[in-house]
């Protein structure tokens, strides 16, 4: 079996679990292939085995890769969707971070996590990533997100009036900072931060979210994926940013957007254990009196 591993950095405090891992894949007879930068990060500090090899593109990333293993936070498992594309690849994320969401698997299931993988006794789920068409080049040759779509004011900038359509139809213009649209996994990220609702994997939609907006009655619409959605843009100023999870672009405002649900899926490997209602209660305390 072959695994490629992808990492931005590791704090040199975690380089301990970081062995263990290795070790673990070693004992699992698991052939790793790292991420070049990553690799040169650490292959003097850490004993790999001798069978490790490297990797530097999204092509290189053949059929003969069983799964993909991201250390780090939710932002490094970002960066491995923009690796493993469609190519069908399982993700598994290992948390280095901070609060952990995708990268659900926390570092003291590091030995656990391993085994799983190395037995097959895991559980992927399918989620739902969207994709961005424009009469422009945008976002080159990954123009999808796991998380969501964003149309942003430049800085200081007035805000933007976002015109927005369902399969043609008009539903609404929104006066705001911005403009936000969430699969469900990203429904706990950005738009959760700006009151969006929290939506279930599995539930088929798109969560539309302003950022800031003028008018107080203007709230959080829940639509269904199999809608493409457009926008036409007005702006004091002459350009917009457009985001793609962590990737932007400035863009011209008379740029025309529309978004509708990738064709392919991202699998995401969880242990069998876990489950998003227990992900929920953990990462945000749920059901824990903090009264004491």
């Amino acid at each position: 079996m072959r695994v490629a591993i992808y990492s931005r950095t590791i704090e040199e405090s975690h380089y301990p679990d970081v062995q263990l891992f290795f070790d673990e894949l070693d004992k699992q007879k698991i052939e790793p292939v790292l991420f070049h930068s990553f690799f040169e990060q650490i292959s003097h500090k850490i004993d790999l085995p001798a069978s490790t090899t490297t990797f530097s593109l999204s092509e290189n990333l053949t059929e003969e890769i069983d799964f993909i293993i991201s250390l780090g936070g939710d932002g490094t498992l970002l960066d491995t969707v923009t690796l493993v594309r469609n190519k069908n690849i399982p993700v598994m994320g290992i948390n280095f971070g901070r609060l952990g969401f995708l990268a659900g698997i926390g570092r003291n299931e590091l030995t656990t996590a391993v085994k799983s993988v190395g037995r097959r006794t895991f559980v992927i789920d399918k989620r739902t990533m969207i994709h961005v068409d424009a009469n422009l080049p945008l976002f080159g040759d990954v123009p999808y997100a796991l998380n969501e779509f964003a149309i942003h004011k430049r800085d200081t900038e007035p805000m933007i009036k976002i015109h927005t359509y369902l399969n043609g139809e008009f539903l609404n213009t929104y006066w705001a900072d911005g403009l936000i649209v969430a699969t469900p996994t990203g429904s706990t990220g950005y738009s959760l931060s700006c009151n969006g609702p929290i939506v279930f994997p599995e539930s088929g939609s798109f969560v539309i979210t302003p950022v800031a907006p003028h008018n107080l009655n203007v709230r959080p619409i829940i639509v269904p994926d199999d809608n493409i959605i457009s926008f036409e843009i007005e702006s004091r100023s002459e350009h917009i940013i457009c985001a793609l999870d962590s990737r932007r672009e400035i863009v011209s405002k008379d740029v025309q957007l529309a978004v509708r649900k990738e064709s392919f899926h991202l699998k995401l490997v969880r242990l069998n254990e876990n489950n998003f209602l227990q992900t929920l209660r953990n990462k945000l305390t749920w059901g824990l009196d903090k009264r004491n």
